[in-house]
């Protein structure tokens, strides 16, 4: 009977060890690492704020949200536990573009900061419509989004619909594919805030 408790304790034992030793979560950055260059043409806002992104709640975590390809037309998503984003999405995705369209423009990210008094401030404000991460396929994402220069005028609106491929099938290659879909994204907001029109 002792042998037989000792066993059972000892199985117990490996099993909460086995329990505490789980995979650390790894983490991920949409940040570019190397920003596109500024546009040539049209004169750079002095000051970009960016509005904090609007997304559908299903992506609004910090897990990296996912679709296996072999079921990319289905309603199934997998919400990665173990890989995540360096803060939520809509926060990563905010700091990404935000300082990644101010480093296009050559302009101050008054994001989180702010801008002096009387200064004007160029505001834009993204939404994300679709953000479908296919593994070992593709990213598929949509995005609108409007520009206002100063308080006052008008706002330009635009979309960006994009679909970027991924090489490899491990989730490093996936968010690799997500980190190049943000700057895609990037360039094509800072050439619509220099030129004052929508990319064709």
């Amino acid at each position: 009977m002792r042998t037989t408790n000792t066993r059972a304790a000892a199985l117990l034992a490996a099993v909460l060890l086995a329990g505490c030793a789980s995979t650390a979560p790894q983490y991920y950055s949409l940040a570019d690492a190397t920003p596109g260059a500024m546009p040539a043409s049209g004169a750079a806002p002095a000051f970009v704020e960016l509005a904090p992104v609007a997304m559908p709640e299903r992506f609004a975590r910090p897990q990296l949200v996912v679709r296996q390809k072999a079921a990319i037309d289905g309603p199934q998503v997998d919400i990665l536990e173990e890989h995540r984003w360096s803060s939520s999405f809509e926060n990563e995705l905010r700091d990404a573009l935000s300082s990644g369209i101010a480093g296009r423009l050559g302009a101050v990210d008054a994001t989180k900061s702010g801008s002096p008094r009387g200064q004007a401030v160029t505001r834009i404000a993204v939404q994300l419509r679709q953000f479908d991460a296919v593994q070992g396929s593709r990213v598929d994402a949509g995005f609108s989004w409007t520009v206002r220069r100063g308080d006052q005028g008008p706002s330009l609106a635009c979309q960006l619909s994009l679909s970027e491929p991924v090489e490899g099938g491990g989730i490093d290659a996936l968010a690799r594919g997500a980190q190049r879909t943000t700057a895609k994204l990037a360039d094509a907001i800072a050439r619509s805030v220099t030129v004052n029109a929508c990319a064709s």
